[in-house]
């Protein structure tokens, strides 16, 4: 089966897409360096001319914090990571101490529209018919090693309408990077609930949950790869056998894997790629943006053990794969990076030549950052809404397919 080129958008999406957000700006960074230099003219200036010791070390402290400001504004600027001053209060509040409180101000004043739902799975209230609604769930696990497990969820327009109380919608899982990443980062730095407003008002896609589940295990420095560790979290469990479940049983889902799909971002697309090829029976959509499909240096995780390392290498295992079910996958990389690009054809190649579905996106100019998975993203949903709209048949038997070797499970 040959390679595609992906989907094809509309210029309103691509620019929503591409534009920056207020923290994005290159003039903050530009700003500040410049008061940086006139900070230290002056400073050097009044060294010069006798300026009292205390003044100077004053000014010798303002420069430094002025530096470090346009270094961080500078990386933001180029990573895309925090785009908005509600962003970064959502960065705040991962913190600690005072530093949380500061974030929930900010927050309150940025207008965040977050509503938690208990574990318990209380419905979600009724909202404007033309809203979508983004909603957090408690999904826990700690015979699996998570003890917390919020996951971020994103309902269509009109969930809540008592006239739609039979409907029920396809889902579209999404991981997000590693480490310190987190669930709200598809929704922050993704941009994901202004995406599939513009996808949905454009009528490009039809209406579906987002799903972006916490796989940290409560340990976001941590380069899990939604791996079963040894001793450790089981998080390709938790993933398939505690948050899809626990997503099905709480909201009208349509349950079964034609309309399913498993999607991420950097360490969250190995994740995808490598759960979703280990659990067909589940997934029948992968979306995958700055792709990686071996372990690298994080095969450590594993304690380096062979076998291990071999049952979770798609790039070993998935020329000889066996498909008890077909699968469409859609890979995406910014076509400045050339190890995403190589990554990416390498992939789609494998599963092509297996007989499997496999397209291949590049955006233009784009490096290794959430700049390009936020642009990535709506070519990712019309994918999954493709396959959605006609499933791929489901052949084989429904057996689970593993890759030679044995599974990590502590």
């Amino acid at each position: 089966m040959a390679v595609g080129p992906g989907p094809s958008l509309p210029s309103d999406v691509t620019e929503h897409t591409l534009a920056t957000g207020s923290l994005e700006s290159p003039l903050i960074w530009v700003g500040l360096l410049s008061a940086a230099v006139a900070v230290g003219y002056f400073l050097v200036r009044g060294r010069r001319h006798g300026v009292a010791r205390g003044n100077t070390v004053t000014r010798v402290v303002v420069v430094g914090a002025l530096v470090l400001g346009a270094a961080a504004f500078g990386l933001n600027d180029y990573v895309g990571y925090v785009r908005t001053p509600h962003d970064l209060a959502e960065l705040m509040q991962r913190g600690t101490g005072g530093i949380v409180d500061v974030g929930a101000g900010l927050a309150a004043v940025s207008g965040s529209s977050d509503q938690y739902l208990a574990a318990t799975g209380a419905s979600p209230a009724a909202h404007p018919e033309s809203a979508s609604e983004l909603v957090k769930v408690a999904l826990p696990d700690h015979a699996r090693g998570v003890p917390v497990g919020l996951a971020d969820v994103l309902l269509p327009p009109g969930y809540g309408d008592p006239d739609n109380r039979t409907m029920k919608y396809p889902v579209v899982y999404l991981i997000h990077g590693y480490p310190d990443g987190n669930a709200d980062d598809w929704f922050t730095s993704g941009d994901a609930q202004s995406t599939m407003d513009l996808l949905l008002a454009d009528h490009l896609v039809r209406p579906m949950i987002l799903v972006s589940p916490d796989m940290t295990a409560g340990q976001a420095g941590t380069d899990w790869e939604c791996l079963n560790v040894p001793s450790g979290p089981q998080l390709e469990d938790y993933l398939v056998g505690t948050v899809v479940p626990g997503i099905d049983a709480r909201f009208r889902t349509i349950a079964d894997r034609g309309h399913r799909a498993l999607g991420g971002m950097s360490g969250g697309a190995f994740c995808a790629l490598n759960v979703g090829l280990q659990h067909l029976r589940q997934f029948g959509s992968l979306l995958l943006t700055l792709p990686y499909d071996s372990l690298g240096d994080s095969a450590g995780i594993l304690g380096n053990h062979p076998n291990l390392v071999l049952a979770n290498d798609p790039q070993a295992y998935l020329p000889a794969m066996a498909f008890p079910y077909p699968v469409s996958v859609l890979v995406d990389a910014g076509s400045a990076a050339p190890t995403d690009v190589a990554t990416g054809r390498r992939i789609t190649a494998s599963l092509s030549a297996r007989g499997q579905h496999a397209a291949l996106h590049l955006d233009p100019g784009m490096t290794h950052t959430w700049r390009t998975a936020r642009a990535a993203l709506p070519y990712l949903l019309v994918f999954a809404d493709q396959v959605f709209t006609t499933p791929t048949v489901t052949t084989g038997t429904p057996t689970h397919h593993a890759p030679p070797g044995p599974r990590a499970h502590s």
